[in-house]
């Protein structure tokens, strides 16, 4: 980046943005993680819109190949790139039983670095719909390469917060999260030196208004049981614990460069509010719809224009209550620590990701309690320090420092298996 370290401009600007690619015709795209739920959504979007948008690639991890097969042929894509070396001979299979005996099919991409090569494929826009800090790969290639961001893929930030910033250029990154996208729409009201706040809203998921002591007997099926919004497992939990929210957080943070003590949680649990930025002058400016994922898509994808009937609207005609609450730290004490992993920076952040990872694959499991999850990222974050911090952080940092907490966090919860279990 050409700004000074100390006032960096912010990545994501809806007043910096980049022109369309050259000539006529839809933009193209590239899709990483198709078969995931912001992949799916996606492709629902570009379908509808085929005179905005053209798929020319779609990644997938492989445990949904036939999916994979028909998006493939669905959009007519170049190529097909998938994680598991394994499936290729599966993959071929559905992909000829797709197409026509005379349609040529697409170029096939494996290993676990295929995703990573398409991102810096020629296209417009790369979404990174990719879940965990495995998508890091894929996010410092597409803007490598020059392509416009469209992040889904929040753990890649966080994780390689200096390397992103080191290769993004302002506007670069156009944020997916509803929270993320609604920001970036409010923030287009003001200049950067207007924004007194930023407000994050949370739905408080599924555990609103328990304390911690009502979360220690809770079970996996109650975690998952998301009042607002339909997502994979690791997000659910996620949103469960609150860990999405500080890592929202840290992402806002580095997104727009607003200090941590401007970046505020607020609980609203209608999740119709996105959003909010606070202005100087007392106003407050919130961006609002129905819980939908089309419509952060379609910013993604679109921006600086925007995609007619992306996603419903409210009737205004309709009666209906919004609520905020403060958030209730003592109870949800992921967002205080992921504000403490953000102003440590350097390696903090990739170990408090990577140890929630691991912490949710085995509360998931049925290996750690609810509360344990918190309690071993925490322990985790101690233990790790602030090795690595400072602007000389290099991917091979971020890998060691994810290796150690993987197996920290596993260590840990296997202690804690035990004791439980001779208790």
């Amino acid at each position: 980046m050409t700004d000074s370290p100390a006032h960096p401009a912010p990545l994501a600007d809806p007043h910096l943005v980049y022109d369309p690619v050259t000539g006529d015709g839809p933009r193209n795209v590239v899709i990483l993680g198709s078969t995931g739920s912001i992949g799916t959504q996606a492709i629902d979007l570009v379908l509808r819109n085929p005179d905005r948008f053209r798929v020319t690639g779609l990644s997938a991890n492989g445990g949904r190949v036939a999916l994979l097969a028909e998006q493939a042929h669905r959009l007519r894509v170049r190529t097909v790139a998938v994680a598991r070396e394994d499936v290729v001979p599966v993959l071929r299979e559905a992909l000829a039983a797709e197409y026509g005996s005379g349609e040529p099919l697409p170029e096939i991409l494996a290993g676990a670095d295929a995703a990573t090569r398409l991102a810096a494929s020629d296209c417009h826009t790369v979404l990174n719909g990719i879940t965990g800090s495995i998508g890091l790969a894929p996010t410092l290639a597409a803007l490598e390469a020059g392509r416009t961001l469209a992040l889904a893929n929040k753990e890649s930030l966080i994780v390689g917060g200096p390397l992103v910033r080191a290769l993004a250029a302002p506007g670069q990154i156009i944020p997916v999260d509803s929270e993320h996208a609604a920001l970036f729409q409010a923030l287009a009201a003001g200049t950067r030196a207007d924004v007194r706040k930023l407000v994050v809203t949370a739905s408080g998921g599924p555990f609103r208004g328990r304390s911690r002591a009502d979360l220690a007997h809770v079970t996996v099926a109650d975690a998952l049981a998301h009042p607002t919004w339909a997502m994979g497992p690791v997000i659910t939990v996620n949103s469960a614990t609150l860990v999405n929210k500080g890592l929202e957080v840290i992402e806002a943070h580095l997104l727009y460069d607003i200090p941590f003590d401007r970046i505020e949680v607020v609980v609203h649990p209608q999740s119709y509010v996105h959003s909010m930025v606070e202005f100087t002058d007392g106003s407050t400016i919130a961006q609002a719809t129905p819980p939908d994922m089309r419509g952060p898509i379609a910013i993604g994808l679109g921006w600086p224009e925007r995609v007619p009937d992306a996603a419903p609207a409210f009737s205004w005609s309709e009666a209906s209550t919004w609520e905020f609450f403060p958030l209730d730290n003592e109870a949800f004490p992921s967002v205080d620590l992921a504000r403490h992993v953000g102003q440590l920076a350097g390696t903090a952040p990739a170990v408090f990701n990577a140890a929630n990872e691991e912490c949710v694959a085995a509360f998931l499991d049925g290996a750690l309690p609810f509360n344990g999850i918190m309690e071993t990222v925490t322990r985790v974050v101690e233990e790790h320090g602030t090795p690595f911090a400072g602007t000389s952080l290099t991917v091979s940092d971020v890998l060691e420092a994810e290796t150690w907490a993987r197996a920290r966090a596993r260590e840990l919860t296997a202690t804690t298996a035990t004791a439980e279990a001779r208790a």
